[in-house]
């Protein structure tokens, strides 16, 4: 017996229609993928953020590869 809050009201899992279970996994199934994006955009940010800065340190320090 799962309690579910949607919209401020709380619902028994075990009393929801099988359509209306699906329809919850769904909309569980998107909020995970939701916070896995979330997490690689901070991860992608991170590291744009690194490669940025170590590009200005690249450039003032006049581009030397060797």
């Amino acid at each position: 017996m799962a309690k579910v809050s949607i919209d401020d009201v709380e619902y028994d899992t075990d009393e929801m229609s099988d359509t209306a279970k699906a329809q919850l996994q769904n909309v569980l199934f998107c909020d995970r993928k939701i916070a896995d994006i979330k997490n690689e955009m901070a991860v992608l940010q991170t590291a744009r953020s690194a490669y940025a800065r170590n590009l200005s340190q690249q450039l003032q320090n006049g581009n030397d590869d060797s």
